[in-house]
């Protein structure tokens, strides 16, 4: 019946394990790609419609999916979500296109502000979606409006307050909207100085966190007055390992797939260093990630 409402791609129960920076994850009854506004507003309103679950999977770099997989639509982007166009200082880019890539892109154009994303994995509409940040810099600092997709609203457009964007949060989270593409506006800048801050950032990022083995990044957000990664260092928990995963020994604020590690073996650690930090610290860690599927 999917497949009747408008020419998607789709693959009946496809492992997503491969769709994610984990490497991990359980089946999709159904995986969607759409390539068109109208396409996108045809399946939602579709599922809407027919009271089948659907969820919008991006690059899949800040999710853990459960063993069981996903029930009902996992609805991706295709390439004609991509699109970047800059005029200006005002630099627009489609929700799938990869944040690296636009940062990349700015750099291009001599056009500062993106540098702290160079080595962001994930695509721009997961970082807008999550307010991505690192080194001092955010998201918001550079986003200034957006095109958003609501089933009651349709396309609309969301200036920044609209967006509401927080630390790791931002109105789409609560309303379910999706973003379609994001206007950032930039400033002027010298492209060998802004290219030589980009390289300066991953330098550091190479050097302290575990770029080589799979991971979601980090695990927790960032306490009140502490670091969850120096929470989780004090509390004896580097290296702590449950089955395949493992509290990564370079940085304790990730966890990381030794290979074959299951969704489980990730709870199961995840709540063995929330209980321990706590007791040892009192610190009640927060996840960062987002943790989809079912049991």
């Amino acid at each position: 019946m999917i497949a009747a409402v408008a020419p998607y791609s789709y693959r009946y129960d496809q492992p997503l394990a491969r769709y994610t920076s984990f490497r991990i994850g359980g089946p999709a009854d159904l995986l969607v790609e759409v390539n068109t506004r109208e396409a996108l507003d045809r399946l939602i309103s579709y599922c809407e419609r027919e009271t089948i679950p659907w969820l919008l999977l991006g690059r899949g770099t800040n999710v853990l999916i459960k063993d069981a997989g996903i029930r009902g639509v996992v609805v991706q982007l295709g390439p004609d979500f991509n699109r970047i166009t800059v005029e200006g200082v005002n630099l627009r880019a489609g929700a799938g296109a990869p944040l690296a890539l636009v940062a990349e892109t700015a750099a291009r154009y001599g056009l500062s502000g993106l540098e702290f994303a160079s080595g962001i994995p994930g695509s721009l509409g997961g970082g807008v979606y999550m307010n991505a940040g690192a080194y001092g810099r955010e998201m918001k600092d550079v986003v200034a409006g957006a095109e958003v997709y609501h089933l009651d609203a349709g396309f609309t457009n969301l200036n920044r307050e609209g967006l509401a964007l927080g630390y790791r949060t931002s109105s789409l989270q609560q309303s379910r909207g999706i973003l379609i593409e994001a206007h950032l506006q930039l400033t002027n800048g010298d492209e060998a100085a802004i290219r030589a801050e980009m390289k300066a950032l991953n330098g550091q990022r190479r050097e302290k966190q575990p770029l080589e083995l799979p991971s979601a990044g980090s695990v927790f957000k960032r306490p009140a007055g502490a670091f969850a990664g120096r929470l989780i260092e004090e509390a004896g928990l580097k290296g702590k390992t449950v089955g395949r995963a493992q509290v990564s020994p370079k940085h304790a604020g990730f966890i990381v797939n030794l290979g074959g590690a299951t969704a489980g073996d990730v709870l199961a650690l995840i709540e063995e260093v929330q209980t321990e930090v706590e007791r040892c610290t009192g610190y009640r860690l927060e996840p960062e990630l987002r943790i989809l599927g079912g049991e």
